[in-house]
């Protein structure tokens, strides 16, 4: 693997915090992602499965976690079944873990091989009386592909359809948005390369350079970090295409006098950062993109020092929408008195704001965590306010990673350039290669 060695405590710790939120007596199942095709006989790169990870700090195909906390056998307590490796494997695929590796990364000390596991569990399933089983429950979740975990539920329960079941989903909710020191570490050193990224790509810059060129740099320069690239697909959006959310394409040549926005954030140890910056492709803003760019800066700050322990959800979007509005007013956009008269329902601020000013960050870009409440220590989320005028060809999405601490904030990103006069001296900055 690329990323350093994470302490299994780590683990160990988000172990013992999902087994006191579990019915007696209970057994939870959590399998790893399938190794997606592609087409003939190549596959997708590997992707574990978050809630895994987060258990057992395993990152391999093929890997099924047990976890029950109630067993009268210490060793029954936490199983891990992993693929078997031989000889043959290691020459096609390479290293695999032993069984004295996923013990030492994980903490678990009960190793078995995955062709073991329908044996074992059976053994299990005699003896407990709730499994809990996991399924993708994420609000914005699409998948149509069938995944392992989706198989076993249905394996499950027509095996043993008498036994009780319950949803691990809701719980993993919970933990998953408040973050663990360790954690918040590897979010930070994710954050880092992509400081790396864009400090290398801003000197850069010039009209007629391709937005794959950009991409690739960035790439270039997350790899060699120790990353294992992109946590997301990148966006590298010149002049028009900086209005399109969520344009992946990358295709097109920066045009001279526009804006290119730049939403993308390095993946390290499968935690992700989510970083978004907007550069004047000239090498200085004009007045009026300066003035957008001011205006989103402004409620950024401002969203910056509303997060802390104890706030709503909603109130917090609620001042967000006061400040949206109140900046769109000062762009000549919209007035007060269309905000008066805004049907109800639809308010203008959509017309240039749409989407959400923060989610949770982590294993996933769009994390788990509590988004209707109250917000919590250690809670790890974006700020990201933005201003898009397609008939100006301005689009200005600017976006932090903080950590809501009992004291404050904790700005992940602070290191990232922000300032608009700041962004300009960089891009002048002479560089080679």
């Amino acid at each position: 693997m690329r990323y350093q060695h994470i302490d299994p405590n780590l683990f160990i710790q988000n172990r013992k915090k999902l087994a006191m939120h579990l019915q007696p007596n209970s057994l939870v199942v959590l399998q790893s992602n399938d190794l997606m095709p592609k087409n003939t006989d190549g596959t997708m790169p590997f992707v574990q499965n978050s809630d895994l990870f987060y258990l057992s700090g395993l990152d391999q195909e093929e890997t099924i976690l047990l976890l029950y906390p109630d067993a009268i056998k210490t060793e029954w307590q936490a199983i891990l079944f992993i693929k078997e490796t031989d000889a043959t494997l290691a020459i096609w695929e390479g290293h695999k873990y032993s069984q004295e590796e996923a013990s030492s990364m994980s903490g678990i000390t009960t190793i078995y091989w995955t062709s073991q596991f329908n044996q074992i569990f059976h053994t299990l399933m005699g003896l407990v009386d709730y499994i809990y089983l996991n399924a993708n429950e994420h609000v914005r979740a699409n998948t149509p592909v069938e995944t392992r975990d989706k198989r076993f539920i249905s394996w499950c329960k027509a095996h043993y359809p008498l036994h009780q079941y319950a949803r691990i989903a809701p719980i993993m909710q919970k933990l998953r948005g408040i973050k663990e020191e360790a954690e918040i570490g590897l979010i930070q050193e994710a954050c880092h390369i992509t400081e790396a990224g864009f400090r290398s790509i801003l000197p850069r810059i010039h009209a007629g350079l391709m937005e794959y060129e950009i991409e690739g740099r960035l790439a270039y320069e997350f790899i060699r970090r120790g990353s294992r690239g992109f946590a997301y697909s990148p966006i590298v959006a010149s002049g028009a295409n900086s209005c399109i959310l969520h344009y992946i394409n990358n295709n097109k040549a920066c045009p001279a006098g526009e804006l290119l926005l730049i939403d993308v954030g390095a993946e390290y140890a499968n935690y992700s950062a989510d970083v978004t910056r907007v550069i004047p492709i000239d090498g200085k803003f004009t007045t009026r993109q300066r003035q957008v760019y001011n205006a989103v800066l402004r409620i950024l700050q401002s969203a910056q020092v509303l997060l802390r322990p104890g706030l709503s959800f909603g109130d917090y979007n609620q001042a967000i929408i006061a400040l949206v509005e109140s900046e769109l007013i000062g762009l000549k956009l919209i007035n007060a008195k269309d905000i008066k008269n805004q049907p109800k329902g639809m308010p203008l601020y959509k017309k240039y704001f749409m989407h959400g000013i923060s989610h949770h960050l982590g294993l996933s870009t769009h994390d788990l965590g509590d988004l209707h409440g109250t917000m919590v220590a250690n809670m790890v989320l974006t700020i990201e306010p933005g201003i898009y005028i397609k008939e100006e060809n301005i689009g200005i999405r600017i976006e932090n990673n903080v950590v809501i601490r009992s004291n404050g904030v904790q700005n992940l990103t602070e290191n990232i350039p922000i300032e608009a006069e700041e962004i300009e001296e960089l891009m002048h900055i002479k560089v080679k290669g």
